[in-house]
């Protein structure tokens, strides 16, 4: 189970692009909490109590019975310039080019030397324009998943908890000069005619389909980082002043998988950030904690540590050779798991719930992309007993990633089978889903 639960997020993130965001909103997926806003560290119910706020384990009420959620997955893209597939229209275009000019004779050349520079003017400057498109350009996804067993008991309560999350970017490093190349092959005041051909495009035309390719030295990055999680929460309420105070504890064993895959732009493969030169992994310790007061019957507080052991990843070094001079430049990184605490507030009767979550500490991923940290509201409206709708906006109060609307709907028919659905949309075009399926015994 625990390997099918990592295949499948890597699934999710991976096959995006090559690797592609650090910065996830939360550090679990959970279908009801994410469709209110990705709050839950005060409105999280028993059953996923282990993957947000370990403390609200102990919240359940004594008619409540076992609860699994197998499993629990969400995605989110931010990739509005549609950039993994244009950098690949990069390599289909030096591919077609060559194609044709693999299929050139030298006799074909000199009998139609205008007609091979038309080919080579049109392939540069085709090639020009997307390296002046894909600079700055940047595509990043998010995914998660989460099985939790949880077992509520009045002494102690104990829940079996495997998440996943993996968040990746692809970002592009043009190098001015391959635009400068193919623009003077391209150049519109030597257009080729019968009078003044171009000797530049002439000359690749001869020299054969590497050509272009190998006076290309602009390259293409993206990293991965998946990390599971596999422990167990413990959790037990307490009498403090009259006040439920609920406190929990989740030690887990930690696995992080990292892939850095960079090359040459014209080399670029999507399918290639699984080879073994671009992946590590490591093994640790970590815990989450999580404390939550019940200060009224329907006004809850609550606060989450997350990873409170600190770790520090290197990526594996990828070199890259310069065509035109030989430097050959390394590519490395580094991913930070540190400590995130949240606290969360929420109000709720049997008709309504209202939350809001937000960071106290940031949100920190590869050392090459900025911090983030998250505010987010939500609400639930119940106007069946097996039916709910959800809502919530969710924003990154330092303004890297995209703001999100969420939304949600939850089925329980007989209070037993759960189905829950989410969706997620914002700016820049980002976009999102998520769907959980969840029993009570």
């Amino acid at each position: 189970m625990k390997n099918k639960l990592k295949l499948s997020v890597v699934a999710i993130a991976v096959s995006f692009s090559v690797a592609n965001q650090a910065g996830a909103a939360n550090t679990w997926a959970e279908a009801r909490n994410d469709a209110m806003g990705g709050t839950g560290v005060a409105s999280a119910s028993y059953g996923s109590a282990a993957l947000i706020n370990p403390a609200l384990l102990a919240k359940a009420k004594p008619e409540d019975d076992i609860s699994v959620i197998l499993p629990s997955f969400t995605a989110q893209i931010n990739d509005k310039d549609d950039l993994r597939n244009e950098i690949e229209d990069i390599n289909d275009k030096i591919d077609y080019y060559g194609d044709v000019v693999d299929g050139l004779s030298l006799g074909d050349v000199l009998a139609d030397p205008i007609g091979t520079v038309n080919q080579f003017q049109s392939a540069a400057g085709d090639l020009a324009d997307s390296l002046e498109f894909l600079k700055g350009k940047r595509a990043s996804a998010n995914a998660g998943a989460g099985i939790a067993v949880s077992i509520p008991n009045d002494t102690l309560s104990v829940a079996f908890v495997t998440k996943a999350q993996a968040h990746a970017f692809v970002t592009t490093s043009i190098d001015q000069q391959d635009i400068q190349y193919l623009r003077e092959m391209d150049d519109p005041n030597d257009p080729g005619d019968f009078a003044t051909p171009s000797l530049r495009a002439l000359d690749a035309a001869v020299r054969g389909s590497d050509e272009i390719k190998d006076n290309l030295n602009s390259t293409a990055s993206g990293r991965a980082a998946i990390v599971s999680d596999f422990g167990v929460a413990f959790a037990h309420q307490f009498e403090a002043g009259g006040v439920p105070l609920m406190v929990g504890v989740t030690p887990k064993m930690q696995k992080t998988w990292l892939y850095n895959y960079t090359t040459s732009i014209s080399d670029y493969n999507k399918n290639d950030w699984k080879k073994d030169r671009y992946r590590n992994d490591d093994t640790s310790f970590n815990i989450d904690v999580g404390l939550a007061a019940d200060l009224t019957e329907n006004f809850t507080v609550g606060l989450t540590g997350q990873n409170l052991i600190s770790n520090n990843i290197d990526t594996k070094d990828v070199r890259v050779e310069n065509r035109r001079t030989g430097e050959v430049k390394s590519y490395k990184d580094t991913y930070q798991i540190s400590p995130l605490v949240t606290a969360g507030v929420a109000w709720q009767n049997e008709l309504l719930t209202l939350s809001a979550d937000g960071d106290l500490t940031e949100t920190k991923g590869f050392k090459s992309e900025k911090n983030s940290q998250f505010v987010g509201v939500g609400a639930e409206v119940r106007p069946l007993n097996w039916l709910a709708v959800r809502a919530g906006y969710r924003a990154d109060v330092k303004g890297d990633e995209s703001n999100v609307f969420t939304g949600g709907v939850g089925f329980a028919p007989f209070n037993t089978v759960h189905v829950d659905l989410t969706g997620m949309v914002g700016e820049r075009e980002t976009w999102g889903a998520g769907a959980q399926l969840s029993l009570t015994f």
